[in-house]
Order: structure tokens, then sequence, then C-alpha cells
């Protein structure tokens, strides 16, 4: 290959694009492929009826100065802070998230509040030994009582599996370092901004979440880069052990001089290996796919969420966004409302198959049940379908995750990052962070192990990292939110 064969980066998400980008600094010629027909992945952003929208609720926050610092010098002066508003719809009723003593008692009442304190006491005594379950580590940590309020119902609409079959990572990285004890101290005392899942502010670009990806696209292309949107890879190209480019959907084959995948990592290992074992392998995880239904609303001032979480078992949506109540230059201008609902399925499921008319019409159902509509009219519905958005932390996930990642490591040219391209429950910081380490390495800033960047901090401390010599900044490169 000459210096001309570029770096191929395979989608143009929030880990690609950075990637990609700081290729492109460095003066590398970059090409990336989007399947899609808009930059920014799971983050994109999209007009409709004259207003801006995001593919759900997308904030942005992060404890990692150098993501931060990168976020922010694409944002520029084009976005805002937003205080954040987020309650869940649990049996016909609202709890403020983070929780409100009189809101929490009002709403469980005196006698199930009791229940509640009672069982997560008598959970602190039975604790002992290593969860191997959601259902379990929640359980021993909350107490069974208020697991089943605030915790069984949403997770298996999102996973639509058991809790006693989704494996306890699941809990370690997502809800890790949140207890009951500091839900308390936020009802009584406010959050301190120590931890994610508590945060009561957060940054948003002016122009939605997609406009920062919008923006790296524009400046990779101002430095010679090529994105080429509504491009789908089929796979990757490799002769033996060693990554050659890309093969598109058409059968044309690009060459690359290292490919930087973001594809669905079960897809990435299937085009590499014809092998049963590889195949079995694959099969073991899986995605879940979510549907995004939207629906125009003939008033404003619905509700002051920014989302809500539907745990109302009598309702398939698991999460409904006001995009009203974001940034007011999303609006357009415009005095009605967009609201959208979010169903989660499988591939076999029927709901993925179903017409957009029928998908609609579910919604529109489900939002007047939950009274949010305000008796205003319901003037209009869109459905867009996200396939792969979620990797599925079933149990027994890590044996055939561990054993695929191990084969890859002997792959050479290429490299894994992002939520679907190395199987891990990315927020956008997280990608954001693994498109800049990826790049490290790529430019021989650094050696780090990309398997080891995970959303868990703890594990991210001890991730093995090399940093490049004269680097005056001790911070360690894994930490985020």
């Amino acid at each position: 290959m000459n210096s001309e064969t570029p770096f191929l980066v395979i989608g143009a998400g929030p880990a690609g694009l950075t990637a990609a980008l700081e290729l492109a600094r460095a003066g590398m010629p970059v090409e990336v492929h989007e399947a899609d027909g808009r930059a920014g992945g799971m983050s994109a952003s999209l007009d409709l009826w004259g207003q801006r929208v995001d593919l759900g609720p997308h904030r942005f926050f992060s404890r990692n100065a150098r993501v931060n610092a990168f976020w922010r010098e694409i944002a520029g002066d084009a976005c805002v802070s937003v205080d954040r508003l987020t309650r869940i719809l649990y049996d016909g009723k609202f709890f403020y998230y983070p929780l409100r003593p009189l809101n929490a008692l009002a709403g469980l009442g005196p006698f199930e509040a009791m229940r509640c304190g009672f069982s997560y006491l008598a959970a602190q005594f039975r604790r002992g030994g290593e969860a191997e379950t959601f259902e379990d580590w929640v359980s021993r940590r909350f107490g069974d009582r208020l697991y089943r309020t605030f915790f069984k119902t949403y997770s298996e609409k999102l996973w639509g599996i058991p809790c006693s079959r989704l494996d306890a990572d699941f809990a370690a990285q997502r809800i890790k370092k949140f207890s009951l004890g500091e839900a308390v101290r936020t009802m009584f005392f406010g959050n301190s901004g120590q931890h994610a899942t508590l945060c009561d502010r957060f940054l948003y670009p002016t122009g939605g979440t997609g406009e920062i990806y919008e923006k790296i696209v524009r400046e990779i292309e101002r430095l010679g880069g090529r994105v080429y949107l509504n491009s789908p890879v089929r796979g990757l190209w490799a002769e033996g052990d060693v990554v050659k480019g890309v093969t598109l959907k058409d059968g044309s084959t690009r060459p690359a001089r290292h490919v930087v995948s973001t594809m669905p990592l079960t897809l990435a290992a299937s085009s590499l290996s014809l092998r049963a074992a590889t195949a079995e392998t694959c099969a073991a995880l899986r995605y879940r796919n979510t549907i995004l239904v939207y629906l125009s609303i003939d008033g404003a001032d619905l509700f002051p969420d920014n989302w809500i979480y539907v745990h109302s078992a009598g309702l398939d949506c698991g999460r409904i966004t006001n995009f009203r109540n974001w940034a007011p230059s999303i609006c357009g201008g415009a005095t009605g409302t967009i609201v959208v609902l979010e169903y989660w399925c499988y591939d076999e499921d029927p709901v993925w198959h179903a017409s957009d008319e029928t998908l609609i019409e579910t919604a529109k159902r489900e939002f007047r049940t939950t009274g949010l509509h305000g008796g205003h009219a319901i003037q209009a519905g869109k459905v867009v379908r996200l396939h792969r958005s979620y990797p599925v932390y079933a149990r027994g996930y890590r044996e055939p995750l561990t054993r695929l990642t191990n084969w890859l490591r002997g792959i050479r040219k290429v490299s894994f990052i992002g939520r679907g391209g190395a199987f891990k429950y990315n927020n956008q910081d997280h990608s954001i962070l693994m498109g800049l380490l990826a790049a490290d390495n790529l430019l021989g800033r650094a050696e780090h192990d990309l398997w080891s960047v995970n959303t868990d901090s703890e594990y991210q401390e001890g991730a093995r990292s090399s940093t490049a010599v004269g680097n005056e900044k001790k911070e360690n490169p894994y930490e985020t939110s």
C-alpha cells in the first residue's frame, strides 16, 4: 500500500467520526463509510415538521477532561446548558428522578414506603456472595420491593428478557455507584454532581445532538478526508490474519492502511471467518433494536420533563421524550410539540415487522393513556427504526464475548470501537473516548488496549495504557462518567 492508501472508518457515529477527525488532523488520508443517510449514529438528529429532533434523548456529560475539551471545541459557542428534569411513570403516578421526599411518599403512600424501607434494611443483612444476575444485584442492594417498583419492568422492556436472565454486569456498569443512601441524600440535600445518573444539568448543541457530528464531517472533508453516507459496508476484506480493507454492499472493495470498525462486532467477525465455531460464538451475542415513533402535538407546555421513563406494565413504550424542553433553537419557531415514544424489540418480534401505520396508532393510544397529551390533538406520526442499537448483556454473555475478542486480537490492521463495534453499552462520551484512543494508537502516540475501555469507571481505572512520552497530563485516559 502506498502513502495515499487511506485509513478507512466503518460508521459515522461518535466513535468512528472522532477517530477519523483525529487522523485527518494529523494529516492522514481518511475515508469514512456510513450506511445511513445522516451522520451521528445513535446521536444523529433529523428535521421533522419544521423542527429538529434527536434519535431519543441524548445528553452530553463526562468527567474526562480530554473528552470534554474535544466536545466543547466542536460545539464552540453553539451549545446551551439544560436543566434536567426526568420522572418515572409507574402505576399511574409520576415519581421525580432523582427522588424527592414528598413526591415519593405521596406516590408510594406511607405504608408502601415503610415496606420498601424494611425491604431495603433486610437486604443489607442478606448480602453475601457475588450476584450473577441483574435481579440479584439490584435486590441485594435496594431490596426486593424497590427493585420491583423502580427497576424490573423498565429493564425487561428494554432487554426483552427477564431480569433473572440479564447479567449483573449491566447493573455494575450503569448503577454501580448509586445507592439508596445517595438517593436519600439527594432527596434532602440535592445532587453533588458526583454521579452521572443523578446529573441535573447537561450541555446540549443548539442544533441538536447530531450537529456535533455534522460539524465533524465538514471538518474532515475540509482537511481532505472523505465521508460517504448511504454507503453500507458488507464486511471486512482480509487475507489470512491481515485486514486489507472492506467490501461494500455492492460487492466492490476498498483498500485501507488500517480499518477502524464500528459496525456490529458479530457482523464484522462473521465476515472474517466461515468457521462454525465463530458463527456459534456470534450467535450467542445479540443486539436489541429500537423503534422510535414521533408524534406531532398541536400544543405547547404539555409536560415539563426532558424525558420520562415508563415503568407502567400496561404500556409497551419504555421512554417518552419531549423535545420542546431541550433547547428553544431546535423548535424552529413552531408552536407545536414533538414527542417520541421508544419501543425495543428483537429481529424476530412481530413489532419489528409491523407497518408504520400500526406503530403510529399504537403510540397515539399509549400517549393518550398516559394523559401527557393534555387534551391536545395528535396531528401526525413518523417511524424511525434503529437496527442493532443495544448490545444485550444476557447472562453468560462474557464467555462468548471473551472467546470472540481473544480471536480478534490476532487479526491485524483493524480496530474495533464504539457501542456496536466493541459490544459495549457506551454512552456518547465513552464512544468519543474510544475514538480518541484508537487514533492515539494509529498515530503512534500510545498503545491503548481498546478492549479494556468500558463503561464501568473502576474497570477503566484498571485498564492497561502506555501513554506517549512527554504527555504532562497524568489523568487516566480511560476515566469517564
